[in-house]
């Protein structure tokens, strides 16, 4: 049985204004109060695992460590079936550049490399999210989502974000880049590993 959240104020492992309203949204309705790892001064810990499990435990564990809050990170990207589950972890490092991230850039990569590798049709991959809520005692707990689909090229749509302009979702023939947000975020593998944490540690 997974442990239930009781406390007033629950740390996001993550300096993303983006994500500390999306998850204060989340939680909302259980009276929790969410404070960003940045409001707390805190670094952002290497992140030196091979798992998203792993490196959403390092920085949910900092987090909590740190403050003396239960903690909450996500670790996520994708995974393409044809290049043995690569970026996968990488994801945002396939996109670094000396400027910033380009995830054009890291499109095309992967499109290049799939067909260096004459991979066929249809390229499979998936997005994937890795939840951990972490308690100052060491205790933690992990929630995962995905979302599988298909690659596709050109590049479509400009609704989304990271490789949402080359991902089809299983069951549709439009990308995350050209789907409404609210459709895409009511079913992207976010969405499902929340509702495995609000039904494991909220729901009471």
């Amino acid at each position: 049985m997974t442990r239930k959240f009781d406390a007033e104020t629950l740390v996001i492992a993550s300096h993303n204004a983006g994500k500390l309203r999306e998850i204060s949204a989340l939680v909302a309705p259980f009276g929790v109060t969410c404070r960003s790892a940045g409001e707390y001064g805190l670094a952002e810990p290497d992140e030196t695992e091979d798992t998203f499990a792993g490196n959403a435990r390092i920085k949910a564990h900092f987090a909590a460590r740190e403050t003396g809050l239960p903690a909450l990170s996500d670790d996520s990207g994708i995974m393409v079936d044809a290049l043995d589950g690569a970026p996968g972890v990488y994801t945002a490092d396939w996109a670094e550049t000396p400027n910033g991230r380009d995830f054009p850039m890291a499109m095309q990569k992967t499109w290049d490399l799939l067909d260096q590798r004459g991979a066929p049709e249809p390229r499979t991959a998936s997005f994937n999210c890795t939840l951990c809520i972490a308690w100052p005692d060491g205790h933690d707990e992990i929630f995962e989502g995905r979302v599988s689909g298909r690659l596709t090229w050109p590049m479509r749509g400009n609704q989304g974000f990271g490789y949402d302009p080359i991902f089809i979702p299983d069951g549709h023939d439009i990308t995350f880049g050209e789907m409404d947000p609210s459709e895409k975020h009511a079913m992207s593998h976010r969405a499902v590993a929340f509702a495995k944490l609000v039904e494991g540690c909220f729901d009471r």
